[in-house]
């Protein structure tokens, strides 16, 4: 399939990628499984030491010397409400680009574990459930269905507001 999808929103706002099926990188945290669209991994790394930068938020773990490069490390556990877990050696971050008013940053996203690369058919995919307003899933492109379990599948360019994505930019460009 030529997934260029990724290529082909940057700066806008995505479309319905429900019912366009891809190749996905799928994590765990905690016992549930979500996924990234491969296109936007640009590596795994295990962990390493992470820079905290005084001010950010709880969910920036910090920041991080890639290859000379500061990047901007996010918890996705903290992000997402779950209860924060000593690093194991599994954790890891993934390396993925984001993009963000029409200019694309590179993000590291430390997970419990990733698992594999799943090729998830557009048939596969529904739209994320409705929670009316008391849940924002926004971030969530939607729930792919392999086998006898679920898939949250995320927008990168979205689980960060645009606010907590200017702190987390913020606090890259400030150690």
């Amino acid at each position: 399939m030529g997934n260029s999808k990724a290529a082909n929103y940057a700066g806008q706002d995505a479309p319905a990628l429900v019912g366009q099926g891809g190749k996905y990188l799928t994590f765990q945290l905690g016992k549930e499984v979500y996924g990234l669209e491969i296109l936007r991994v640009q590596e795994i790394i295990g962990m390493m030491s992470v820079t905290r930068v005084p001010g950010s938020p709880e969910f920036v773990r910090g920041v991080i010397n890639l290859r000379g490069k500061i990047i901007p490390v996010v918890d996705l556990r903290l992000k997402f409400g779950l209860e924060s877990q000593p690093d194991t050696e599994k954790t890891c971050i993934i390396v993925a680009q984001v993009v963000r008013a029409e200019q694309e940053v590179t993000m590291g996203i430390i997970v419990d574990e990733v698992s594999e690369v799943l090729d998830i058919a557009g048939d596969q995919i529904e739209p994320p459930p409705s929670f009316r307003s008391a849940v924002d899933t926004d971030f969530i492109l939607g729930m792919g269905k392999v086998g006898r379990k679920v898939v949250v599948l995320l927008d990168v360019d979205r689980v960060l507001s645009a606010g907590e994505f200017a702190l987390v930019d913020q606090g890259a460009q400030s150690p």
